[in-house]
């Protein structure tokens, strides 16, 4: 049985904590968080498992395998390399850090101890999102003309998210919190991108983040990459990740949703390949073990977050 320790028990952390629960394989060992009441009542509702508030004292008392870093990303260095300097395989939320230097401290330091070192992008392992990259890579939209990524937001934070880090310039925004799981995906399924123009629009707090964003990027072959970001208006959320091809338009849609159509032809919904879903923590379980595993890795959170920072600097 793989123990599991958590560290950041709010919305983001939460995510995972049922699929460790569930899994047979995994033992969620011990929880913390710097809310007392909200360690302590998780704890509760795992059985009775030791609750922390301060993650030193969890890495030095309980016996862990792996440890689930789940704090807002100003904190994501600090509690990673504590966990790192203890040996212990490590998963961390996106973005792997708050700037490029400190992703490449993380990087370096969980390459030398030679642990497990994974990403929470769970794009990688839903149906839609890896329909859309088989279609792709089966020639779906031909000659690939253009990548786009828009992201609408009504109202950011969004109702369920409502806390002070997510609304910051400092540390949140939709760039960082829903446009890093893109990143990711467009250098993992299209190659590296580098960006070559941004326009950012902010609102008249200076501690708050983004509420637009227009950045165009470029793929090693000169294809470029829109990014098409607006929040505090009218409408539905819109999150919209779209290839242009010679052939077709593939789209996904709201995380989830796959659309398309090739040339002459309406875009219509098309039906995701459910045989594509894959479990994180099945991989985990594996990677932890010693086996074959897809993690997308300390490697390509680096390299994700060399994009982030520039699109967040403008």
């Amino acid at each position: 049985m793989i123990k599991v320790g958590i560290i950041g028990l709010g919305a983001i952390g939460q995510r995972l904590i049922k699929g460790f629960q569930g899994h047979a394989e995994t033992e969620i060992a011990a929880v913390c968080d710097t809310m007392e009441e909200r360690a302590n009542e998780m704890a509760a509702e795992l059985g009775g498992i030791p609750a922390f508030t301060n993650h030193k004292e969890m890495l030095e008392t309980a016996k862990l395998d792996l440890v689930y870093v789940a704090v807002p990303p100003k904190f994501h260095h600090a509690v990673a390399s504590d966990v790192i300097q203890k040996g212990i395989h490590i998963l961390c939320e996106k973005p792997l850090a708050n700037s490029v230097e400190e992703a490449e401290s993380l990087l370096k330091q969980a390459q030398d101890a030679g642990i497990v070192h994974a990403m929470n992008f769970p794009l990688n392992y839903s149906a839609g999102s890896r329909s859309f990259a088989k279609l792709i890579t089966e020639n779906y939209v031909g000659k690939l003309r253009r990548v786009q990524l828009k992201m609408h937001f009504p109202e950011w934070p969004r109702p369920w998210q409502q806390n002070a880090w997510v609304a910051s310039k400092d540390q949140g925004g939709y760039v960082l919190e829903v446009g890093v799981h893109f990143i990711q995906q467009v250098q993992k399924i299209f190659g590296r991108v580098t960006v070559k123009n941004v326009q950012l629009q902010f609102p008249e707090d200076p501690q708050a983040s983004e509420i637009g964003i227009l950045a165009m990027l470029e793929l090693a072959d000169g294809t470029p990459v829109w990014i098409d970001g607006m929040s505090q208006i009218a409408g539905k959320e819109e999150i919209a990740f779209t290839a242009y091809g010679s052939e077709g338009t593939l789209s996904l849609l709201n995380w989830g949703q796959l659309q398309g159509g090739k040339l002459g032809e309406e875009i219509l919904p098309l039906q995701a390949d459910d045989f594509l879903t894959d479990s994180l923590i099945d991989h985990l379980v594996k990677a932890v073990k010693g086996d074959e595993a897809i993690i997308i890795d300390f490697a390509a959170g680096y390299d994700a977050q060399v994009v982030l920072e520039r699109l967040r600097k403008g």
